[in-house]
């Protein structure tokens, strides 16, 4: 019974198969042919529900299979076609789930160190933004080479393929959100990096801080480029949660920067949220923001290592400081031409929160654009939540950072 009916079950699949291909093509068939494979599937059918024979019911089958063989046109290349198909469902599927429920997400700068890290770079030469880099380094081969890869660590080396000056530097060429290659053009000669990473500064896609300039002169064998790249955090963010459950403060959140003044229109940016439409705010001198005249401090959740920093250190970059207004930083860089909090010159200052908005803040107290720059932003440039971090392997891998 058990053969029997699986039998039936594959008559039945056939059937269906055959009828699909039918219908897509009833309108380009003679009707003589639409006609016969239509009988052909009728007698099909009457043999399964006659429950005939497994034999008669094979034999039907053939038959059948042999008549919409005969009538039928075939597809051109049925293997590639089937190929396509797979791959369309597949790309339907991942574009569903990127728009409702993960989206990857690269965080480019270090606004959030060093809860979570953006791209950074070191050159083989003196860095004029950043004098104290140690530029010391050896390009590793072999396993050392593959072990930095998967923490994130990429090496761009170029070396003058002729004599000439440096013509161009295009900027990286993507599919989705890879880099496939990068050129310099080099005395008429083009020099290829393939698999470029991430600059995260977009003054790095041309590589312009990489000691470069347009007119510039080398001889066959000189070195042009030599850079050490490590990629910053890559991350899903969680689309959902936020259609069913307000964000909640301390939480680290992507949001677009449309409408927000001051800022690209075009961009995604990503802080942790710090108030909520209606609340009064101040950043206090002593580092710590204060909602509605209350202070806080580690024990708030998601708070713990933001403010877990000895008061008695001046703030620092890359480290948890708290949050500083204007005149701490003033006092913290004299020299700095940059106005971090200027809606916050001091803790007597207090920012009203506008209704169905929010405030974000980065961790990276000293180096982050934020909302004591720019305000509040409303709740429906809000993305989603950061959820986990698949690239690279850092101890930030998956839930291994503070949210």
């Amino acid at each position: 019974m058990w053969s029997f009916s699986k039998r039936n079950r594959q008559a039945l699949a056939l059937r269906k198969h055959i009828q699909k291909l039918l219908d897509h093509q009833r309108d380009v068939l003679p009707p003589q042919n639409v006609e016969t494979v239509t009988r052909a599937l009728t007698d099909l059918n009457a043999a399964v529900l006659r429950h005939s024979s497994k034999e008669s019911v094979q034999e039907q089958m053939d038959r059948t299979a042999a008549t919409a063989e005969k009538c039928l046109k075939t597809y051109p290349h049925p293997s590639w076609r089937e190929n396509i198909e797979v791959l369309l469902v597949a790309l339907t599927v991942a574009m569903a789930i990127r728009t409702f429920f993960l989206q990857p997400f690269k965080i480019p700068t270090g606004s959030m160190q060093p809860t979570l890290f953006g791209v950074t770079s070191q050159p083989d030469y003196s860095d004029p933004f950043h004098p104290d880099t140690n530029t010391d380094f050896v390009i590793p081969a072999g396993l050392d080479r593959a072990r930095e890869w998967f923490a994130g660590v990429s090496y761009v080396e170029v070396r003058a393929k002729v004599d000439g000056e440096l013509e161009r530097i295009n900027p990286p060429v993507k599919i989705l959100i890879f880099n496939i290659y990068q050129t310099l053009v080099i005395g008429g000669k083009t020099h290829w990096i393939w698999f470029p990473p991430d600059y995260g500064d977009p003054r790095l896609d041309r590589l312009e801080r990489a000691n470069l300039t347009i007119g510039s002169s080398y001889r066959k064998g000189d070195q042009v480029v030599r850079l050490k790249v490590v990629s910053g955090d890559h991350l899903f963010v969680n689309r959902l949660t936020y259609n069913f459950v307000k964000p909640k403060r301390g939480e680290i959140m992507v949001f677009e920067t449309k409408g927000i003044n001051g800022l690209p229109q075009d961009q995604f940016y990503i802080k942790r949220m710090v108030a909520l439409g209606n609340e009064h705010v101040q950043i206090g001198n002593d580092r710590h923001l204060i909602i509605n005249g209350r202070r806080l401090d580690s024990t708030v959740p998601h708070f713990e290592k933001v403010y877990a920093f000895d008061p008695k250190v001046p703030p620092m970059d890359n480290h948890y400081s708290g949050h500083v207004n204007e005149l701490i930083h003033a006092k913290s860089r004299p020299n700095d031409p940059y106005h971090l909090a200027p809606l916050f010159p001091d803790e007597s200052a207090v920012y009203e929160v506008a209704p169905d908005h929010y405030m974000v803040m980065g961790d990276n107290t000293l180096n982050s654009l934020d909302s004591r720059v720019w305000g509040d932003f409303p709740a429906s440039n809000v993305i989603g939540k950061s959820f986990f971090v698949y690239w690279p392997l850092s101890s930030r891998f998956g839930w291994g950072y503070h949210r």
